[in-house]
């Protein structure tokens, strides 16, 4: 077909969601670790988690148990401090190996709960299970083998170093076997952990996987519409040549008719339409082989192509739209994803935009960069952490009423293709108004060499 490219070979997505789960399958070099579970959910699971501790604690006073109580809630403290400390980000993405750590301090925290409440004779020791279903749900087996091995440990400490419960005649209730209400209660807490945790994992596993289902239809779409332009595209570029010969032979068969048969006016003008639709064939070759030029099959295309690609579909819906090139001249890859999620961002831009989106580009010896800026109402400030969950409506609708639906999964759609090319994304308010978002990859995982596409088709003689 006269392409000198190749297709890109298929990647399948590097991080496969499941509910709270983001499981590394087949990572793309540089890509950032995936987020295993979010710091948000940890500790909305601590908080529970303090709260069924300070309940147990209340079960254990009313039924009259001797226990130190000062170092028992000193040990709560520990968790509160540290739930703390971390609702000043709660939004920041953690790793596998600090989503471990966190599960292990709980872990560690309840085992010392109950080496100071009676050890394994508590009733409560099943709660010893709740940080190894969490770590089960969501780490990676290293870390997995890692919490197994020490709940492992926990539970023989707690037998081992366990301080005996006892039970004062004075207790508010007066029961032949007291620990039977310890049992009721922890029963009662276990199942309304467990049962609240596996609702959240299933209403996650749900709205994620809509939103994943929506990105996989809109990529493959946008693949199919770049397929059937590069089928066009080279169809242009090969048929130009027969075209010529045609405009060719068509000029001197009029010379010829000229010539030989000047009285047969049909002829010269059945020539003429010929010549005539010629010209018309090449105007549309012409204008397919331009529309179709930077197909899939083509590799690398401009920045500010790309961008222009991506904007397309959004000039003329009430906001200008202005592309502000680098100095230099920036090559990238030319992906699908990554032209449908920028497609997206400067959607949700032109949506909230009163008259204005700035598409800026730059680069520096790292990084290559989009700013794409509206001068719209700008993000919620405290929904900010937020932006890119597939739950969440992120943007108010706008004085002249412009709004969409399922903006918050269009964010996330966009959020997900674009972080799988290995961008980083930063939603932020401007400091003259107006929403900012500023996507980041490192160059030398979007740039490419400078790889022309398809030449233009042959020129076609009269």
């Amino acid at each position: 077909m006269g392409i000198n490219a190749k297709a890109r070979p298929h990647q399948k997505d590097p991080r496969v969601p499941f509910g709270l789960v983001f499981r590394r399958i087949h990572p793309l070099p540089g890509q950032p670790a995936p987020e295993p579970i979010r710091l948000r959910t940890l500790i909305l699971l601590r908080w529970v988690a303090i709260t069924g501790q300070l309940a147990a604690v209340g079960a254990a006073l009313a039924i009259g148990a001797d226990f130190p109580l000062a170092a028992v809630l000193a040990v709560i403290g520990l968790a509160v401090a540290l739930n703390l400390a971390l609702t000043t980000r709660p939004d920041r993405r953690i790793s596998a190996h600090e989503a471990a750590w966190q599960l292990g301090f709980d872990l560690g925290q309840v085992a010392a709960l109950l080496a100071l409440t009676g050890g394994l004779a508590n009733p409560f020791a099943l709660l010893l299970l709740a940080p190894v279903t969490v770590a089960a749900t969501a780490l990676p087996p290293r870390q997995l083998l890692a919490l197994g091995a020490a709940t492992f440990l926990m539970v023989t400490l707690s037998a081992i170093c366990a301080q005996p419960l006892t039970f004062g005649p004075e207790g508010l209730v007066a029961l032949r076997e007291p620990l039977l209400v310890g049992h009721w209660f922890a029963i009662v807490i276990g199942a309304v952990f467990f049962a609240g945790y596996a609702r959240l994992v299933a209403a996650q596993v749900n709205a994620t996987s809509d939103a994943l289902f929506a990105a996989r239809l809109a990529l493959e779409r946008e693949q199919r519409l770049q397929h059937l332009g590069g089928v066009v595209a080279a169809a242009a570029h090969e048929l130009g040549t027969p075209l010529a010969t045609i405009k060719l032979v068509g000029a001197e068969l009029a010379d010829e008719l000229a010539e030989a048969l000047p009285e047969r006016e049909d002829l010269a003008e059945d020539v003429a339409l010929l010549r005539q639709s010629a010209d018309r064939c090449r105007d549309i070759l012409k204008s397919m082989g331009s529309a179709g030029r930077d197909d899939l099959l083509i590799r690398s295309a401009p920045l500010t192509e790309v961008l222009a690609e991506a904007a397309a579909p959004h000039h003329g819906r009430g906001a200008e739209i202005v592309v502000q090139p680098a100095p230099e001249p920036l090559i990238v890859q030319r992906d699908a994803a990554v032209i449908h999620g920028l497609r997206n961002l400067i959607q949700n831009a032109v949506d909230f935009a009163a008259r204005r989106v700035t598409i800026e580009t730059g680069a520096d010896r790292r990084d290559l960069w989009v700013r794409i800026a509206d001068d719209g109402p700008g993000f919620p400030p405290a929904l900010l952490p937020r932006i890119g969950s597939p739950f969440l409506t992120t943007r108010p609708r706008a004085e002249d009423g412009r709004s969409y639906e399922g903006m918050g999964l269009g964010l996330f759609i966009a959020k997900a293709l674009l972080e799988r090319s290995g961008a980083r994304l930063r939603f932020a308010n401007g400091a003259k108004g107006g929403a900012e978002i500023l996507v980041t990859w490192p160059r030398d995982m979007i740039e490419t060499g400078n790889r022309a596409a398809l030449g233009p088709n042959p020129e076609i003689l009269a």
